[in-house]
C-alpha cells in the first residue's frame, strides 16, 4: 500500500541503475531514482515538498487524488527520424 497523495509514473530507462518518475497530476514535478524503490521514496518526500512550494509561491496546487495510481512501465522509445 502506497501513502502517495498524487498519481505516479516510473519509467525504466536504457541504464538500469536509473528509472525516471514524475506525477501527471502535479505539473513540473519529476525525479530519478535508482530503483523502484528508491523512486517511490523519494516521490513520496518529493511531492510533499513541491505542494508545499506551491502554497508557498501562491500557485494552483491540484486536490489531492483519493485513488492515486502507480505505474511502472519501461520508457517511452523515441522516434526515429
Amino acid at each position: 500500500m502506497s501513502d502517495l497523495k498524487y498519481d505516479l509514473v516510473i519509467e525504466a530507462t536504457a541504464d538500469p541503475n536509473f528509472f525516471g518518475f514524475y506525477s501527471p497530476d502535479l505539473e513540473g514535478f519529476t525525479g530519478v531514482g535508482h530503483s523502484i524503490e528508491d523512486c517511490l521514496y523519494k516521490a513520496r518526500w518529493g511531492m510533499e515538498e513541491h505542494v508545499e512550494l506551491l502554497r508557498e509561491q501562491e500557485m494552483p496546487v491540484p486536490d489531492m487524488n483519493a485513488a492515486p495510481t502507480i505505474i511502472i512501465r519501461n520508457e517511452p522509445k523515441k522516434a526515429v527520424v
